[in-house]
């Protein structure tokens, strides 16, 4: 089965994968890293243009790491899951300071940087060097378990382990430099575009006859996790102060913490401490927003948008500071409040 199902994958991959992506058809680490952190927990659509910005700003690991953070965090700004944007930087300054500004070409160093776990380690070592290593990420696992009938429960350590070493039994034994980097690819693409969670089109799919979630009937059995993580929910209110001139009151969020090392209007855990905060100013205008959430991976966030307008140019607060309009587009701030300010 190992040679037969990576061969199957290659001739795929190069007949029907995704080849057109901008950060295919290049053996270049940095960019082929760049799109593996994006594209942790986000979808293609969204990370394509980001990718390009990104590029266009920092055109490698050296640009990236002569950056100052803040114009990282406020180009990754939107994207979502800041702690990438963060460990993006640390690991751009490592490979400059400790590697001479070039990636290792080993899976095993690559995983000692900030930020790239086994997974998308392999990535990297496997598209760029052709080293003979698995990956895992969410749909290479997908892919496999079915594949396999793998049915052991994953939320193990144990049975993560043996997955992991069946992974590697399946990987190409020949002419590595050309078939691993297919074969990566190939499993990834399968994974998003035909062996999808729900409703996979096992007619399309090049492993269809040797898959056994496929000759069972019940593809969407496969992966196994039991332990599910539970969500949570947790109020806020944002004090969205504002000068008659237009400037905001904007501080930089503590690490760690909701939206750590961005810039953001003053949270509060209730009204009442909001209305503390401005217990020695006559806000010259006072209003309410209509609350919403803004769904974070595994906790909802209930917002409060409370809006005032100040005429003190001071207003006392320890953290932050009065940020004008035409500076505010340029920082990196939560997904809310850029879309809150982008509505004046």
């Amino acid at each position: 089965m190992t040679q037969n199902l990576a061969t199957r994958v290659v001739r795929w991959q190069k007949s029907s994968g995704r080849n057109d992506l901008p950060w295919q058809n290049t053996r270049d680490p940095y960019r082929v890293w760049l799109s593996e952190i994006m594209l942790q927990q986000t979808q293609v659509a969204t990370v394509r243009d980001y990718f390009l910005r990104f590029l266009q700003r920092f055109a490698d690991v050296a640009a990236l790491a002569a950056a100052p953070l803040d114009d990282v965090l406020a180009l990754w700004s939107g994207l979502g899951y800041y702690s990438r944007a963060r460990n993006l930087h640390r690991c751009a300054v490592q490979v400059m300071e400790l590697h001479g500004g070039v990636f290792p070409r080993s899976a095993a160093v690559l995983q000692t940087l900030p930020g790239i776990g086994r997974s998308t380690a392999g990535a990297i070592a496997a598209l760029c060097f052709g080293e003979r290593v698995a990956i895992l990420d969410g749909n290479v696992r997908r892919v496999l378990t079915r594949v396999l009938g793998f049915d052991a429960d994953l939320s193990l350590a144990a049975q993560q382990h043996q997955l992991w070493e069946q992974a590697t039994l399946l990987l190409p034994n020949r002419d590595l430099q050309e078939t691993m980097p297919r074969y990566t690819q190939g499993l990834m693409d399968l994974g998003a575009s035909v062996c999808s969670a729900r409703k996979p089109t096992c007619a399309d799919c090049p492993l269809a006859k040797m898959c056994v979630a496929c000759r069972l009937g019940q593809p969407e059995r496969f992966p196994v996790r039991t332990r599910k993580q539970k969500r949570s929910a947790q109020s806020l209110w944002l004090l969205w102060a504002q000068r008659p001139d237009g400037s905001v009151w904007l501080g930089k969020r503590p690490v760690p913490g909701v939206w750590a090392g961005l810039y953001c209007f003053p949270l509060f855990d209730s009204r009442a401490a909001l209305d503390a905060a401005l217990a020695l100013h006559q806000p010259l205008v006072s209003h309410d927003l209509q609350p919403f959430v803004h769904v974070l991976t595994h906790k909802d966030l209930h917002l409060h948008p409370v809006c005032v307008e100040l005429a003190k140019s001071d207003p006392g607060w320890s953290d932050g500071g009065w940020v004008s309009a035409d500076t505010w587009p340029a920082l990196g701030l939560p997904a809310p409040v850029r879309k809150l300010l982008g509505s004046t």
